[in-house]
């Protein structure tokens, strides 16, 4: 037997022999024509095609320092869901990272269905809405006075001359600088209780 056994490359890699039985069956292990397990070619071929995140650190096994943003990143995330966070300066653990990873994927999943259902709107968009709206009604309101001074001028005079008995004139420009002079006020008190979007 020139290679390793599959029991003996377990112990050398730290895996079970179920894992190395799998790998050996999916072709990820480099095999000697009896069978037996290169190891050195094997282990060469693990490191190029394994994903470093699932593969169990040795002690001997360098980590790559993680910016602070990131680390505070994770605290806040697992705050925001009552878990506990990371120690400022004291590093954060695999499984926090993965948690607050997860916890800010199921946030995102949640606000994109949100927004495909329609509960969602974009912001700047309902902020240009709201203020055309608003600059609508005010405008309305601006020029009503304009609109309805002749009307209720001849109302008025009609309504004065029926009760009094002889004919009163009603000036549309003073009844139009009364009117305007109230929506105005009006309109200012309006404007007082601002909507904060």
């Amino acid at each position: 037997m020139r290679g390793m056994s599959e029991r003996q490359y377990a112990a050398h890699v730290g895996l079970s022999r179920g894992a190395i039985q799998k790998a050996k069956t999916a072709g990820r292990l480099v095999l000697h024509e009896d069978g037996s397990i290169d190891a050195a070619a094997s282990d060469r071929l693990r490191a190029r095609t394994t994903d470093p995140s699932k593969t169990r650190k040795t002690a001997a096994t360098k980590l790559k320092p993680v910016p602070e943003a990131a680390v505070s990143a994770v605290g806040d995330t697992l705050r925001e869901q009552g878990m506990a966070a990371p120690v400022t300066g004291g590093g954060t653990t695999f499984l926090q990272a993965k948690t607050a990873h997860e916890v800010l994927k199921a946030q995102e999943r949640r606000i994109r269905l949100a927004k495909l259902k329609g509960e969602l709107v974009d912001r700047d968009r309902a902020t240009a809405l709201v203020f055309r709206i608003a600059r609508e009604e005010r405008d309305a309101w601006v020029n009503w006075p304009a609109r309805v001074a002749a009307l209720m001028a001849a109302e008025l005079t009609a309504s004065c001359s029926e009760a009094v008995g002889h004919e009163v004139t009603i000036e549309t420009a003073a009844m139009q600088k009364v009117l305007e002079a109230h929506v105005r006020a009006h309109l200012e008190e309006l404007a007082q209780p601002r909507i904060a979007l």
